[in-house]
């Protein structure tokens, strides 16, 4: 399974960004996004590219999202150990 996560960009050059996820920094390309983008744009970011510019709405919606996802995996982890 391939999940992108969304990232604020808090820092960028011409071809890189660094980007917050969930308060976690990291470097990521630019160079694949269609549409230009600004300090504190989101995006949704894969394998450590940014793929695509998304709304702010939409970003903490998908994070919201993926902690749920996150939770429910580790619950039935714990289920299956028990």
């Amino acid at each position: 399974m391939c999940l992108g996560f969304p990232g604020k960009i808090v820092e960028m050059d011409e071809y890189s960004a660094v980007v917050d996820i969930a308060g976690t920094k990291r470097d990521v390309s630019i160079m694949m996004l269609p549409d230009e983008v600004v300090v504190g744009d989101w995006v949704m970011v894969h394998a450590g590219m940014a793929l695509a510019r998304m709304d702010e709405e939409d970003a903490h919606a998908t994070l919201e999202a993926l902690a749920m996802l996150a939770e429910e995996m580790d619950r039935m982890d714990a289920d299956e150990t028990n």
